[in-house]
């Protein structure tokens, strides 16, 4: 294998985004992020956004993973969603494309598995299949999809996300896949990380972990808070 994808083997990959209302949502703090992260040891980016593709790919040196996150009334699919959301991230200039390849119902009628074959025939970029489960990564590499992510597992059922990274999936797919599978989901520290690795992952994606200073200190502020009150 040669490319994008090998070029993040054995690698972290950093998640440069910011919600809307953050401080980091400019384009220009999200390439400062960009950067930050290539001088730390990054081996990709990922980004949002066909502008933030765009910047960031002319400020690091690094593969970046674009995708779109938008919200469609019909659907629960919000990252890139539809084939014109895929094109768009892709002429922005990502090095890899990626989607939610969830078996959930998608907006524009497809099934997901129709949906990466499209994108694997139109696309010069690989494209990366985002999953919750075994099932979905199975069939999104039948499909087409150059590799997997675990990004959406815990994120797709009607209770609260586990606190934990799911690391038994990672395991699953990389003993089942041939393609690579990106472990990405509540990585949180580099002992998660390091174990990613070791059940099988190609590549390990982190971002709010590293990327988002107001989670960050609400961390730290809620310690306080709670010895505040064991003082009291």
């Amino acid at each position: 294998m040669s490319g994008p994808l090998d070029a993040m083997r054995g690698g972290l990959v950093v998640s440069c985004q910011a919600p809307k209302g953050s401080p980091l949502a400019a384009t220009e703090h999200l390439v400062a992020l960009a950067r930050a992260a290539e001088a730390g040891g990054a081996c990709g980016i990922r980004a949002e956004g066909s502008y933030n593709v765009e910047a960031i790919k002319e400020a690091v040196e690094l593969p970046v993973i674009g995708l779109r996150k938008r919200a469609v009334a019909s659907s629960d699919v919000y990252i890139t969603p539809e084939l014109e959301d895929a094109r768009a991230v892709a002429a922005a200039g990502a090095d890899i494309v990626a989607v939610d390849a969830t078996l959930r119902p998608r907006p524009d009628g497809l099934d997901s598995a129709c949906f990466l074959a499209e994108l694997a025939r139109e696309l010069a970029q690989p494209v990366l299949a985002d999953v919750d489960r075994l099932e979905a990564g199975v069939a999104a590499e039948a499909a087409g999809a150059a590799a997997v992510a675990t990004t959406l597992s815990g994120y797709t059922g009607s209770g609260s996300p586990p606190e934990q990274p799911d690391l038994d999936l990672v395991g699953r797919l990389a003993a089942q896949l041939d393609c690579p599978v990106l472990a990405e989901g509540r990585y949180a520290t580099p002992e998660a990380v390091h174990d990613a690795l070791q059940a099988g992952a190609w590549a390990v994606v982190v971002g709010a972990a590293i990327t988002d200073p107001v989670a960050l200190t609400r961390r730290f502020a809620a310690a306080g808070e709670r010895r505040a009150r064991v003082t009291r």
